[in-house]
């Protein structure tokens, strides 16, 4: 359901550019690429302009439904979550931040340098 809803959306989007592209502007961009055979006034002048103006607003209304409906499938199959509901972490992982020493930040490292060389205290610098 949702890969036909994209295609047609796909498919819109290419249309909408298209459509925008024929219309003309301020500068005449693409807008004269239409052909100027006038026979019945359909394509010339205001049958053109309204047309046009016409198949964009549809087209532009289509793109939104189809975007819409995106999203609200997108949100249908997703389950809410929480941090809170994560599982318990691992055995190995340490279940509580150790409780900070009173001496701060740097003594703390101190300590874990002095763990890692064997217990032997660093020497202090003056």
């Amino acid at each position: 359901m949702q890969q036909v809803i994209i295609v047609i959306h796909l498919i819109v989007v290419l249309g909408l550019v298209g459509v925008i592209l024929l219309q003309r502007s301020e500068g005449g961009a693409l807008g004269g690429l239409s052909g100027g055979g006038g026979v019945s006034g359909f394509l010339t002048g205001r049958g053109q302009a309204n047309a046009l103006t016409r198949a964009t607003a549809v087209l532009a209304a289509i793109f939104f439904t189809t975007s819409l409906v995106l999203a609200i499938l997108a949100g249908v199959n997703r389950a809410p979550k929480s941090i809170l509901d994560t599982a318990a972490p691992s055995a190995g992982a340490p279940a509580a931040p150790a409780a900070p020493a009173s001496g701060g930040v740097l003594d703390q490292l101190r300590q874990l340098e002095n763990q890692g060389q064997g217990g032997t205290p660093a020497p202090k610098q003056p």
